[in-house]
């Protein structure tokens, strides 16, 4: 009886110290979820309406509106497509890049920062970069420009001609490859470092009974390695599609607000900026826009567990 009282104490104690914590996320996950929902089913709701005495109604208007604007489309077009290049892009290079870190000893630890780097800086900081790499300043019609960046300097090193990448008059392609690139690169450190944690708990014995039966090494690779390793594969592979669905400081970082060159503005919008964007003005269709995000994220994230359960080797 004795011991069930102190059971009973300790679990008051245990309450007691969660609750600042469950108090925070009360009030900053818990109600912002609910209150997205609420939002989303009033039509044409604003917080500034709601304060001034406006009544909405309920319903699914503003999912219908939302799935029917042209800009909305864009930009889930945009995601999808950002999504499905760049995660199993990323993912093998990283799976290839942390087996070749994996395989040598000298400099291993300076590669790992080197890789790494991108993690830690700043992601907007990563994007003025790549577009001072890729931009092209100045000229016109018969005018040399001021400045090609040194990926138009490396073209033309090569005898080709400057590509406009991400300035004004460029194409949809060229600025699409542009943030396909910076999305790959910026998601390598964080997948080379989770599969090269798996890699190196990996049992030796394993590539030593495979090298005495004579297998190649792709043989190794791909039957020992890669099922070996199917656990954080599929751990990088579910959170790049959730990371890769909310795309947006990569479009900021290189196109900055406009989410696009200059001439045409909005051009490489994704989910996550076109719900900033209703924020604004229409929170019902912003929220709604969220929900529906959520609803993608969802679905992807449950098939890939369920692919996951068939072909990962715990």
């Amino acid at each position: 009886m004795q011991r069930t009282k102190g059971q009973k104490k300790n679990q008051w104690k245990a309450w007691l110290y969660l609750l600042p914590a469950l108090a925070l996320l009360a009030v900053f996950t818990v109600w912002p979820i609910i209150n997205t929902i609420r939002m989303s089913l009033l039509k044409d709701y604003s917080i500034m309406a709601e304060l001034s005495g406006t009544k909405f109604r309920f319903g699914f208007d503003n999912f219908v509106k939302v799935t029917r604007y042209p800009s909305f489309i864009k930009c889930l077009g945009n995601t999808m497509l950002l999504t499905v290049i760049t995660v199993p892009v990323s993912t093998m290079l990283a799976l290839l890049i942390a087996v070749a870190l994996n395989s040598i000893k000298f400099l291993r630890r300076i590669f790992q920062t080197i890789f790494f780097l991108p993690y830690v800086t700043n992601a907007i900081a990563i994007g003025m970069v790549f577009m001072a790499m890729f931009d092209i300043i100045g000229g016109g019609p018969g005018i040399e420009p001021s400045s090609i960046g040194i990926i138009n300097t490396i073209i033309k090193a090569f005898g080709g001609s400057p590509i406009k990448w991400v300035s004004t008059g460029s194409t949809k392609t060229a600025n699409m490859a542009v943030l396909i690139l910076y999305i790959i690169w910026n998601a390598l450190p964080f997948k080379i470092l989770v599969l090269l944690g798996g890699l190196q708990s990996v049992n030796k014995q394993y590539y030593e009974a495979a090298k005495v039966d004579g297998a190649s090494r792709f043989r190794i690779f791909w039957r020992i390695t890669v099922p070996l390793l199917s656990p954080m594969i599929a751990y990088v592979v579910i959170t790049g599609f959730i990371g890769g669905f909310k795309e947006y400081s990569s479009v900021v970082g290189i196109f900055g607000e406009d989410m696009g060159p200059a001439h045409d503005p909005g051009r490489l919008n994704t989910m996550v900026g076109f719900i900033y964007e209703n924020i604004k003005g229409n929170q019902g269709r912003a929220s709604a826009a969220a929900l529906i995000l959520f609803a993608i994220i969802l679905a992807v994230t449950i098939i890939n567990l369920y692919v996951s359960k068939k072909k990962v080797h715990y």
